[in-house]
């Protein structure tokens, strides 16, 4: 490439040109990491598809949810509870979510989203295994989760359920995130069934 084809644009221009697309976002109402959250939320469905009904089915976790959302438990509550049963742990633990239902109670982030991530990291603290090689292990499953989660479901809770829609769309990402956790948090179960 030949210098004069490269695009030279002074320091101050740079960070005043990225302020304004900071603030463009802003000003439409969406953080620059929920922009492209904002396609995926357009094609978010409230009921599950024949396919993924099969897959709730077959899931202890998934089916065990409808017991608890929408029935006093929150999102948060509802996803770690089933992950405790599935587990074996005790269900008092279902206190540590009670803060995250409801988008921390401010339609941030996903109760579904962020008790998954506490599912999954009290089930690598059940892997008998060096406290950094539980660390890595948590870490992939989490990596997996979030890549899992953002590519079906916005982050945000305000960019999942808008004003006035049911709780429909909930329950059915609530329902996919118990089989995707279940998944997930399997050979924890496992490990400690064979002990």
């Amino acid at each position: 490439m030949k210098k004069s084809d490269v695009l030279i644009m002074p320091r101050r221009e740079f960070i005043a040109s990225a302020s304004f697309l900071v603030l463009g976002a802003r000003l439409s109402g969406m953080s620059p990491l929920s922009m492209q959250s904002a396609q995926v939320a357009q094609e978010l469905k409230e009921e599950l598809t024949p396919e993924e009904l099969m897959i709730v089915e077959k899931s202890v976790m998934a089916r065990d949810l409808k017991s608890y959302f929408g029935k006093g438990y929150s999102c948060a509550e509802s996803l770690l509870m089933v992950s405790l049963k599935f587990l074996e742990k005790p269900e008092e633990l279902v206190w540590i979510a009670s803060g995250f239902g409801g988008g921390l109670y401010h339609k941030d982030l996903c109760g579904f989203l962020t008790s998954g991530v506490m599912a999954i990291g009290l089930s690598a603290g059940m892997l008998k295994k060096e406290r950094a090689e539980g660390k890595e292990h948590c870490k992939q499953k989490v990596k997996q989760y979030w890549k899992w989660w953002t590519s079906m479901a916005p982050l945000h809770c305000s960019e999942i359920k808008k004003e006035g829609m049911s709780s429909k769309v909930c329950r059915r990402l609530g329902q996919l995130a118990a089989v995707k956790i279940e998944e997930l948090i399997k050979p924890a179960k496992a490990a400690t069934s064979a002990s």
